[in-house]
């Protein structure tokens, strides 16, 4: 049954995000690596290379993070082993992207 309502989740996110995702198209040149996440670190590259603002939530659609970055380098040290929404925010397009942490 908890597999159930955990897809159940999973589509209800992905509803919503493609829904949001219409209002501005995906981010021009949009990198995300290492995913999986293994040092703690990301590094996130766009063509533009602009500040990016950066929203992480977790599984049950909780926001866990909430940040701004001005280069590349983004670090999840304090995030938990897992799986997470990744939504960047660049000017006014947006991409969002399915991160996990080992």
């Amino acid at each position: 049954m908890k597999q159930f309502y955990l897809v159940f989740f999973f589509f209800v996110c992905t509803l919503g995000f493609a829904q949001n995702s219409q209002a501005g198209s995906d981010i021009d040149g949009f990198k995300l690596y290492p995913n999986p996440v293994t040092q703690g670190k990301v590094y996130i590259e766009t063509a533009q290379n602009a500040p990016k603002k950066i929203l992480i939530f977790d599984v049950l659609g909780t926001q866990v993070l909430q940040t701004t970055i001005l280069g590349r380098e983004l670090n999840l040290g304090d995030l938990d082993k897992g799986v997470y929404i990744l939504r960047v925010f660049e000017h006014n397009k947006v991409a969002t992207r399915k991160l996990i942490i080992k």
